[in-house]
């Protein structure tokens, strides 16, 4: 398989971990960890297991120039991100998560054409609408609360504030990877993360009762930490070296169907009216602005 079809395959294990994620993080929270006792378990783990890594592959050195660079794509990706999935996801369900999360690559779509100057036609315009649409039809019109998510519009905000630092997050971090190996990023990386977010989930953290957490717990933890941190980023990380942030954007709209699925099947969420049209205003919103008018112009004069 070319170079291409790998990052395709990478992209696609990182959403299929995502969808899974959903309700796996939901039902460690608020029983074993709380969302930022989780967090500084993630991102020290990863940290750990890269930093692990990083010393059976070549070292390369930072170049001085990137290093703001590298710092904005930590706080946006490993900080902001992550503080506002996990708190939102405690708050809402995980279909609603799912949804609003697949809302990204529109995102991603609308930060490129104002960071980058990315050209916006009315076809990809209207589609950052429709999708747009579908993700706050969920904040503002969804059930206020139920016994498993507690303050389900909060949450499903913070989790549309979470979509929108990952979209800046994949522009920033694009760039740092034509010139740097996915370990050595990841390493700096959730490095910073770790270090920004100890003093925010450090409390949560400690009150973990680590000596009495059953077997469950211990192991949606280390699917938390190894799958949905460690290996997404890598993946994603790897994917972005042959496909663009916006592509790579697109692969989230897969995440509420594998979600769904797997919720359903664990008793933890349903399925409802509202979801469903949201979702199908994603879908459609999402199919808008992945279109690219010209490559079809190109394979129309080629014909």
């Amino acid at each position: 398989m070319t170079k291409r079809w790998w990052a395709v395959l990478a992209a696609l294990g990182a959403t299929s971990i995502y969808g899974v994620n959903h309700t796996v993080a939901k039902s460690l929270m608020p029983t074993y960890i709380e969302p930022f006792g989780l967090i500084l378990l993630r991102v020290t783990g990863a940290f750990l297991l890269f930093l692990i890594i990083s010393f059976f592959v070549p070292s390369q050195t930072i170049e001085r120039k990137d290093w703001k660079r590298i710092f904005a794509a930590a706080v946006f990706g490993m900080v902001i991100n992550m503080l506002m999935f996990f708190k939102g996801l405690s708050l809402s369900t995980p279909i609603n998560s799912s949804v609003i999360v697949t809302i990204s690559p529109i995102l991603v779509f609308i930060l490129s054409a104002i960071l980058i100057r990315e050209k916006i036609t009315w076809l990809k315009a209207s589609g950052a609408i429709l999708g747009l649409l579908g993700g706050l039809s969920l904040v503002f019109f969804g059930p206020q609360i139920t016994s498993d998510a507690p303050n389900i519009p909060v949450g499903n905000t913070l989790i549309l504030i979470n979509a929108t630092s990952y979209g800046i997050y994949l522009i920033l971090v694009r760039p740092l990877t034509k010139k740097y190996s996915s370990i050595t990023l990841m390493k700096y990386l959730f490095l910073i993360a770790s270090i920004i977010n100890l003093p925010i989930c450090f409390t949560e953290f400690k009150q973990v009762d680590w000596i009495n957490l059953p077997f469950d717990a211990l192991w949606r933890m280390s699917f938390v930490v190894i799958g949905t941190t460690f290996l997404t980023y890598l993946l994603n990380i790897y994917a972005l070296k042959q496909l663009s942030a916006s592509t790579l954007g697109v692969f989230v709209y897969l995440q509420p169907v594998i979600a769904i699925v797997y919720a359903i099947y664990a008793g933890i969420d349903q399925l409802d009216l509202l979801k469903v049209v949201a979702a199908s205003l994603v879908f459609v919103g999402v199919f808008m602005v992945s279109k690219n008018p010209a490559q079809k112009r190109k394979a129309l004069k080629k014909t």
